[in-house]
């Protein structure tokens, strides 16, 4: 493995502001990237939060993590063996950067060189058949062995197998918790040596323990740093094919196992084929698939959206606060249709969904769509 072209590097202090940040409450990737086109920095957004979210509707001012407690953070990830790494740090994934709204830092550790190889990602049941494991196996020890990366989510099953097959080409296990917190626990010993071997990564805190709704937010990542992902037995719901479905709308290719019509665990691969996943039952399939895209120009995300110029415009008026919030409701809506529905400028319509978003009102969609969140009964 070669490391990647030195970039641009955070100062300690940029980095402590970036995650204090990224950790306040109603800050997401997309709210983060729209506070720094905005006021420049992430020192001076945390600065403007509390007007911002007063503006928007918030019943209270959110809590901003101290300087202090920054520190701590990266103290604990120093003495684990990890670090933080901002987007468009040298050792940021370059595929991640691609996807709509990436975590703007993401906690790393394990050598970095991994992400200059072409990835894949494997996916599947966690209640996986003995055949879907081996299945799983081989075809990550195959495309490792071919020069290939392999992408999985440390889950039982599947992503386990994928992860064993590649220990020694390159695997990187995506962590739906902080990276002190390997779930489940059994595959701790897994996570170490990928860990040794490869990365692990998460946008999560340190010490955080993985509920239920963090797995999603876990397989879009899983999905933004593959050039293609395989799911190889899947149930018809399951977060298998929430991976695969966001790695479409990314624009990644997405391949699928075949498997038997009487086995509930391949009802979802089975329809991911007859919804045009390409069909693998050999690894030589995805590098034959993927064999266009390696070394060539990075996928670009279904919406690339261009930052709008905020110093063009005024801030906006009440009155136009009140025009954006009747135009939303629970559908999600895309945001040029807003801009041509409120006659607003991009920059003013941009400025109220950041104040909705941070103040707990808006929800986003993958694709740049928006709608309010649902008042609670």
């Amino acid at each position: 493995m070669t490391h990647p072209a030195a970039g641009p590097q955070l100062s300690d202090r940029q980095r402590l502001n970036w995650l204090r940040l990224i950790r306040t409450p109603n800050v997401g990737p997309a709210s983060f990237r729209d506070l720094i086109n905005r006021f420049g920095s992430a020192e001076t957004a945390i600065e403007m939060l509390p007007e911002i979210m007063l503006a928007g509707g918030a019943n209270r001012i959110a809590r901003i993590p101290s300087v202090a407690e920054a520190e701590a953070e990266v103290e604990v990830a120093r003495k684990a063996g990890a670090r933080f790494v901002a987007i468009g740090e040298q050792d940021y994934p370059a595929l991640l950067k691609r996807m709509d709204h990436p975590p703007p830092l993401l906690a790393l550790k394990g050598n970095a060189a991994v992400f200059t190889l072409p990835p894949v990602a494997i996916v599947g049941a966690r209640n996986a058949s003995l055949a879907g494991i081996k299945m799983a196996r081989q075809l990550a020890a195959e495309l490792g062995r071919s020069g290939y990366a392999i992408i999985s989510g440390l889950a039982r099953g599947i992503d386990t197998a994928a992860h064993q097959g590649s220990l020694d080409t390159g695997t990187v296990g995506v962590l739906a918790g902080g990276l002190d917190r390997p779930y489940p626990a059994e595959n701790i010993d897994l996570c170490a040596e990928i860990a040794e071997r490869g990365a692990i990564v998460s946008e999560m805190p340190f010490g955080w323990e993985p509920r239920a709704q963090d797995f999603p937010r876990r397989n879009r990542i899983v999905a933004g740093l593959a050039l293609g992902l395989v799911v190889v037995e899947a149930a018809k719901r399951s977060g298998s094919l929430i991976s695969a479905r966001l790695a479409g709308e990314m624009g990644r290719l997405v391949f699928a196992v075949p498997g038997s019509p009487l086995d509930p665990r391949a009802a979802g691969t089975n329809g991911l084929l007859k919804e045009g996943a390409t069909l693998v039952t050999e690894a030589g399939d995805v590098m034959e698939a993927l064999a266009p895209l390696v070394g060539g120009p990075l996928p670009v995300p279904t919406r690339l959206e261009e930052p709008p110029d905020f110093s063009a415009t005024p801030p906006p008026a009440d009155d136009d606060r009140a025009r954006v919030i009747e135009a939303l409701g629970p559908v999600p809506v895309e945001i040029d249709e807003l801009i041509r529905h409120t006659q607003l400028h991009p920059a003013q319509l941009f400025m109220i969904l950041l104040e909705l978003d941070l103040a707990g009102r808006l929800e986003r969609h993958s694709g740049g769509r928006v709608s309010m969140v649902a008042p609670e009964a």
